[in-house]
């Protein structure tokens, strides 16, 4: 069995999907539905940056989605090989769900990226710049994060925000708090704590305003029925009900990312190759939690070709 899993934020950078237009119309045709829906040159942006500009969550988001969906384009136009002939199920980090969703038919492309810019824009508006940070915390599991979580908050919002793989835990809340994280770390046996470079505390309870923005929007554009099943990030399980993965989206702005669980929860389904679209960050993830999977990542056409020879 096979999942297609998508990638989330952070999985950005200068160039990204610039061979694969440079190479297939059908690439191209992504990134302009894309361009005309948000009424924005973002794949200018993708291309030449600057990087500050692509890095902006209202930017990122979008782009990241359409740089997976032109690859799985591609890989189904250019090369024959659909969705829904090889993957058994489908699976996204953080917006990467949106992306899953939106290359299992739930959502079309245009309105998939309409709501992911209002998704980054709710997110970015939920928290003033500054008052809330996140940090990776390194050889942390899960017991050793919660508990460090929990004695860092005094009072403050600290929460887990991610569960990557048994060996990174993402926390996220009240800068302070993340800063007092980092500084007890190694207390809780933990390598290290290290901010990351983002501009919001996502994934946690102060995220609540961007939620409710979510609701709104997701009421307005609910996601039609999927191809293939798709494992929720809130709850590391198969939903295949277009309203229950609704309320769950919404949940998922401040809930946590169960992504170390959700492959857990694929490979007892009996997934046995994880096929990354569009970035190289989820599969060594995946082999992280279990090395007895497969693991491959389609970014170049080159990557796109190899994969298809061996699926004919």
């Amino acid at each position: 069995m096979t999942a297609f899993i998508f990638p989330g934020q952070g999985s950005q950078k200068v160039g990204m999907g610039t061979e694969l237009a440079e190479a297939s119309a059908h690439a191209r045709e992504v990134f302009e539905e894309v361009d005309d829906a948000l009424n924005q040159k973002l794949f200018a942006v993708m291309k030449d940056g600057p990087e500050s500009e692509l890095t902006l969550t209202s930017n990122a988001q979008p782009a990241i989605m359409a740089n997976s969906i032109a690859t799985l384009r591609v890989l189904e136009k250019e090369f024959g090989v659909s969705l829904t002939g090889t993957a058994d199920c489908v699976a996204g980090h953080s917006l990467g769900e949106y992306s899953a969703l939106c290359a299992a038919g739930a959502f079309g492309l245009a309105e998939t990226a309409k709501l992911l810019r209002l998704r980054g824009i709710a997110m970015q508006d939920a928290v003033p710049i500054g008052v809330g940070a996140m940090a990776a915390l390194l050889g942390a599991d899960i017991e050793k994060a919660t508990a460090l979580a929990e004695a860092a908050a005094q009072g403050q919002v600290c929460e887990v925000a991610n569960d990557n793989d048994p060996t990174q835990v993402v926390i996220s809340g009240h800068a302070e708090a993340i800063d007092r994280a980092i500084e007890l770390a190694k207390e809780h046996g933990i390598k290290r704590g290290i901010k990351l470079p983002v501009s919001a505390p996502f994934h946690c309870s102060l995220m609540e305003p961007a939620a409710q923005r979510m609701q709104i929007a997701l009421e307005e554009s609910s996601p039609t029925s999927f191809t293939v099943p798709i494992y929720a990030n809130v709850t590391a399980a198969k939903v295949t009900d277009p309203a229950k993965e609704q309320e769950l989206l919404v949940e998922q702005v401040t809930g946590r990312v169960r992504w170390r669980e959700s492959v857990i929860a694929m490979r007892e389904g009996g997934v046995e190759r994880f096929v990354e679209l569009g970035g190289k960050v989820l599969g060594p993830m995946v082999g992280r939690i279990d090395k007895e999977a497969t693991t491959i990542s389609l970014v170049t056409m080159e990557d796109l070709e190899n994969f298809a020879k061996e699926n004919a």
